[in-house]
């Protein structure tokens, strides 16, 4: 199958996951101007409720997204690796992927944790490349080290997809040990999976300048519709600005910069939305399919992880743990 055709096939994830997500923002959204709006009315006290109603949002968007969406991300990967390593998908790809999440993961907890143990490699990683940066040029040497350890935070979420990816393919290994090799098997091939950073920068960019402005200026025709919300929440915002309660930005304080303000986040969080569900995935096919054939044909051995070892603390402990 070529990559369009599994990006294709598998975008049932992406459109479900997507709704899924929607719902649980709406949900926060909801409950930040509500409680807005009635501890403005009952105690004059608009913030207060509008803090609590963003904690309670957040508590409840938090737990959803933990135990709900990524059923659809890992489903979405595995039928991804399943298409690339098999050359075919079953007729419910849908379904076949629920199925192989849950019988791989027998439950949420063991997939959080392989997918932390990815991260904390990955970012340990990451880490001592900026340290290197400094110990070579001081300042300078931490900036450029910075820089590049930024761009390598980009790519650790795709290595994490695609780790995963070897997760699901390594079927007849346990997770932790089939964990190991997906880290082993960037570093072996790091070279030449690294040359899509290029592309997941440039499609990130265009889709954050097209999708997050488009929505932007989409909400800002909405919120103008209802200037009186934004006059009580300016309003008190400079009263808590005034009195020195916390640091407000002077864009807040008055109705059409806090107007601004929120288009601009919701229009940012829905281009994470659509670029995590439709752009993210188109790359990620492309990403997958490097990282899977890379290491298919090849045997990755104990002298493979204690090259590791040496490089990344988490990994040599997971790896004692092993043994």
């Amino acid at each position: 199958m070529t990559n369009k055709e599994i990006y294709k096939a598998t975008l049932v994830f992406s459109v479900r996951r997507l709704l899924y997500d929607i719902v649980c923002f709406l949900v926060l959204g909801l409950l930040a101007g509500g409680g807005f709006l009635l501890a403005d009315k009952l105690w004059d006290k608009g913030l207060v409720g509008l803090a609590v109603g963003l904690v309670a949002g957040i508590l409840i968007l938090v737990f959803a997204l933990r135990y709900g969406s990524y059923t659809f991300k890992a489903g979405q990967i595995a039928m991804m690796t399943r298409a690339v390593t098999e050359g075919s998908l079953p007729d419910d790809v849908f379904g076949e992927g629920v199925r192989v999440v849950r019988s791989r993961f027998l439950t949420v907890a063991l997939y959080f944790t392989a997918t932390g143990i990815i991260k904390g490699i990955f970012n340990q990683l990451g880490k001592s490349i900026t340290n290197i940066g400094k110990a070579i040029g001081g300042d300078t040497g931490k900036s450029v080290g910075s820089a590049i350890s930024t761009a390598v935070q980009v790519m650790v979420a795709y290595l994490c997809d695609c780790c995963l990816g070897w997760v699901f393919y390594r079927s007849d290994e346990n997770a932790a040990r089939a964990t190991c090799e997906g880290a082993v098997l960037f570093f072996r091939h790091g070279k030449t999976l690294l040359k899509n950073m290029g592309r997941i920068f440039g499609m990130g960019l265009v889709s954050l300048l097209i999708i997050g402005g488009a929505f932007t200026g989409v909400f800002m025709a909405i919120f103008s519709r209802f200037p009186q919300f934004f006059e009580m929440l300016s309003s008190e915002m400079a009263e808590a600005a005034a009195q020195g309660e916390s640091e407000i930005a002077q864009l807040l304080t008055t109705p059409q910069g806090a107007m601004f303000f929120c288009a601009a986040l919701a229009g940012v969080i829905l281009w994470s939305m659509l670029h995590s569900a439709f752009v993210r995935p188109f790359v990620l096919t492309g990403v997958l399919r490097n990282y899977l054939l890379s290491g298919m044909d090849q045997e990755i051995d104990e002298s493979a992880f204690a090259q590791l070892d040496q490089k990344s603390p988490k990994f040599a402990k997971l790896h004692r743990e092993l043994a």
